[in-house]
């Protein structure tokens, strides 16, 4: 089967792009650009060939300082009031609690070249949280996945019959890796196609009262399984680091995640289960005491490009949302998102709701229920 990224951001479904390629080295969208840039991004985002094609192409020096989880970069810009860095890269649906605690100014459009996002995209990303009150806070860069990274001799997994539920048999006591919120989402998904939630999942993110009624529900039934956990994991190093040496059969985890172990040689795929894979958009934003502003849009502009995008994919194996990056991909991308969304998998993807603070506060105690139990 052959599978088109530039079409796969139509209706609300996902956003595509990926590859690798010489980086283009153009002024075009940088003239008499200089001095530097500080950006705060997930850990393994950029390297030192991405971070130095852009100081090539604009003569902008970029520093970049790592994170691990949305609430850590949430955490550290509250601390900083707003400052210390001039982008962040949070999830699109997390986007609303930086312009609710004001950590982040509204986008200037016009030193955007949108015409180089995909089109889905950018429209999309209005109805995930990129948009608030009519002022857009986000550019949308890239997207993935979370679903099942297994061991392909231990437990060889189908797309079709692949399930979250293959998490929690009893056979994989003592073998998966999960992100403990993330996890109940995902069990959720499993229990409601089973119907034994006592409403739809997605009713959890629309009120206090319908996320208690249901993740009460969801967080027993994780503690009863909760021995099927070898560790949980909070960023990418500890679910890599959960297959490599804890002894992970099956977990849920980043597309991220089954990509790195795979190109390590290790015999471990990724799928997207038959509930729809967990998908997140992201993107990069200013924050409010931003001082390199203009050097902000310059790498906004150049990580756009097909090049950049392609760069980017090849390192992370997340798509990129540049037009035109997709005509770039590598045969090791293309075989990779192949086999991890064949059949019908992008239509069915399970894109995350906007997730209020209110939601979050609570999310956090029903990880701690779990974790502590």
């Amino acid at each position: 089967m052959t599978l088109h990224r530039r079409t796969l951001l139509k209706g609300v479904g996902a956003t595509a792009g990926l590859s690798l390629a010489a980086p283009f080295v153009s002024r075009s969208f940088a003239q008499g650009s200089s001095g530097q840039v500080n950006i705060f991004a997930w850990a393994g985002y950029l390297n030192d060939d991405i971070l130095g094609a852009f100081e090539k192409a604009t003569g902008i020096k970029a520093n970049y300082t790592p994170y691990g989880t949305n609430d850590e970069l949430l955490n550290q810009l509250r601390a900083n009031n707003g400052g210390g860095f001039d982008l962040i890269w949070p999830t699109v649906d997390r986007v609303p609690n930086y312009v609710e605690f004001d950590l982040v100014q509204p986008l200037d459009e016009s030193k955007i070249e949108v015409a180089k996002c995909l089109p889905s995209a950018w429209e999309n990303s209005a109805k995930f949280g990129a948009v608030v009150d009519g002022k857009r806070y986000q550019v949308p860069t890239d997207w993935g996945t979370e679903a099942l990274a297994f061991d392909k001799e231990q437990l060889p997994l189908e797309y079709g019959t692949a399930s979250y539920g293959d998490i929690w048999k009893p056979e994989m006591a003592g073998k998966a890796t999960v992100r403990a919120h993330s996890s109940l989402v995902g069990l959720g998904l499993w229990l409601e196609a089973e119907g034994k939630l006592p409403r739809p999942l997605l009713d959890a993110f629309t009120s206090p009262e319908a996320q208690v009624e249901i993740f009460d529900v969801i967080v027993a039934e994780a503690i009863a399984r909760k021995g099927n956990v070898v560790q949980f994991w909070n960023n990418e190093n500890e679910a890599q680091g959960a297959f490599r040496v804890n002894g992970a059969a099956v977990g849920q985890t980043w597309d991220s995640t089954g990509a790195a172990l795979a190109k390590e040689g290790l015999p471990v795929g990724f799928i997207a289960p038959k509930e729809g894979a967990l998908a997140w958009m992201e993107g990069v934003s200013i924050p409010k005491a931003a001082t390199n502003v203009d050097q902000a849009y310059a790498f906004i502009n150049w990580f756009l490009t097909p090049e950049a995008g392609a760069m980017y994919t090849n390192v992370t194996s997340i798509n990129s949302t540049a037009v035109g990056a997709a005509d770039l991909l590598s045969d090791d991308a293309k075989a990779f998102f192949a086999a991890a969304y064949p059949g019908d998998a992008l239509e069915k993807l399970w894109w995350w709701p906007i997730q209020e603070s209110w939601y979050v506060t609570k999310r956090n105690e029903y990880q701690d229920r779990f974790l502590s139990a």
